[in-house]
């Protein structure tokens, strides 16, 4: 395959969450991004090209962390050798609605399973009596609950049950289906519900929560050190923990603290920001649990610093600000607000605002971005990389890589 066709490819994930809602694992959804289909030819190559850039390297193993990996697996690449290419201890062979259940393709997933895969049937809908054997076989059955009504689930979930495989609903949607779907004995979830506010006690931000975002502005629009230190004194709480983390190991300091503004001056400005930004998530975490789309927003934010940086090397002010966009742009879903509400008391650029509100500008050139890699948006992402010269598929695959594995080790150190 041709470098050109191999920059084409693109890497995303879902998360699969289990009863709950703590993170269980992902889908890796591997992606073709051609602009021209002659460019591609061989399905089976360009998944293997993509499938060894990730695990080897570009490291998605790394990212996944204690995860797996769930992966789409179509008849083709069901017979090739490429799958060896895959951690069995990692993954999960999806095998795909399209895949026929002949003889060949069973005698194929019995070698599979013995030679340690697990494997998952997708988008399951009824009962063929000629997926027995198939099914049989399978650790994991996903239903794709979108085209069953209430009773038809019911029925198939009854059917499934003495089965004995875990039980996985695909494209859910609303509370209502994921709460049916918990009743019916599902085990494992999948959809855009899960993106949506209403998972996560809706509050407004606390007063913590404002003073960070508060003091991210400031940091972004060159405020003087007085000002930071006025920002900081009502807030205890996080005068403490600013003062414990510029005396840490990590700040890489070993001076004792004696002030706040001591402490603004040895941590220094950049690396403030960073620790405020790492704080937003910590403080809207709950214990105990990984927040998937507390992981989706420092995904999405550390994506498009490192495309920013991509596309204006050096210019580690427009890669901040690319960075706090990318976290700011979820933070309506976490705390049920408006971004007009949350940004109004905070005095951001006016590149950042534009971005936020209505997409505008580079800044929010790169947003739109990364939400259409994070949805596999294949019709938009060639003309998006269009609106932003310098940037290609290939960055673009790298830095979101690159950017899960940053992700994953902040949800690491978080819990």
């Amino acid at each position: 395959m041709s470098e050109e066709a191999a920059d084409q490819l693109f890497l995303g994930r879902q998360p699969i969450l289990d009863r709950e809602q703590r993170l269980f694992a992902y889908e890796l959804l591997f992606r073709n991004g051609k602009r021209n289909a002659a460019e591609v030819t061989d399905g089976v190559e360009a998944t293997a090209t993509v499938i060894a850039n990730a695990f080897a390297e570009l490291g998605v193993e790394a990212a996944l962390g204690n995860c797996r990996g769930f992966i789409n697996v179509d008849e083709q690449f069901l017979f090739s050798d490429m799958l060896e290419l895959l951690p069995r201890q990692s993954v999960v062979l999806e095998i795909l609605e399209t895949v026929p259940p002949t003889p060949a393709v069973v005698e194929r997933c019995k070698a599979l399973k013995a030679a340690g895969f697990t494997l998952a049937l997708d988008d399951v809908i009824q009962l063929s009596p000629e997926f027995a054997e198939l099914l049989a076989l399978v650790d994991v059955v996903k239903v794709d609950i979108q085209p069953l009504s209430r009773i038809e689930l019911m029925q198939l979930a009854i059917k499934l049950k003495p089965l004995g495989k875990q039980l996985l609903a695909e494209k859910v949607d609303s509370r209502e289906q994921m709460e049916q779907c918990l009743k019916l004995g599902f085990s494992l979830f999948q959809g855009y519900y899960f993106a949506k506010p209403t998972i996560i006690a809706g509050r407004k931000l606390d007063h913590s929560q404002m003073s960070l975002m508060k003091l991210m502005g400031l940091l972004l629009s060159d405020a003087d050190t007085g000002e930071l230190e006025d920002a900081l004194k009502p807030e205890p709480g996080l005068t403490i923990n600013l003062l414990r983390m510029t005396n840490s190991v990590g700040s890489g300091s070993s001076e004792t603290i004696t002030s706040l503004r001591h402490a603004i001056t040895v941590l220094g400005r950049r690396q403030l920001q960073r620790w405020l930004q790492l704080l937003v998530f910590a403080s809207g975490k709950q214990a105990g649990s990984s927040n998937p789309l507390l992981l989706l927003a420092a995904t999405r934010g550390r994506l498009m610093e490192l495309l920013a940086g991509e596309k204006r090397p050096g210019d580690n002010n427009f890669a901040d600000q690319a960075f706090m966009t990318g976290i700011m742009s979820l933070i309506p879903a976490l705390v049920s607000l408006p971004i007009e509400e949350i940004i109004a008391p905070l005095g951001l650029a006016d590149s950042m605002r534009d971005a936020l509100c209505d997409g505008s500008g580079s800044l929010g050139a790169l947003l739109r971005l990364a939400e259409a890699s994070e949805g596999g948006d294949l019709e938009n992402l060639a003309s998006l990389l269009d609106e932003l010269p310098g940037l290609g598929p290939k960055a673009l695959n790298r830095a979101q890589t690159q950017a899960l594995q940053w992700a994953n080790s902040i949800a690491q150190s978080q819990s």
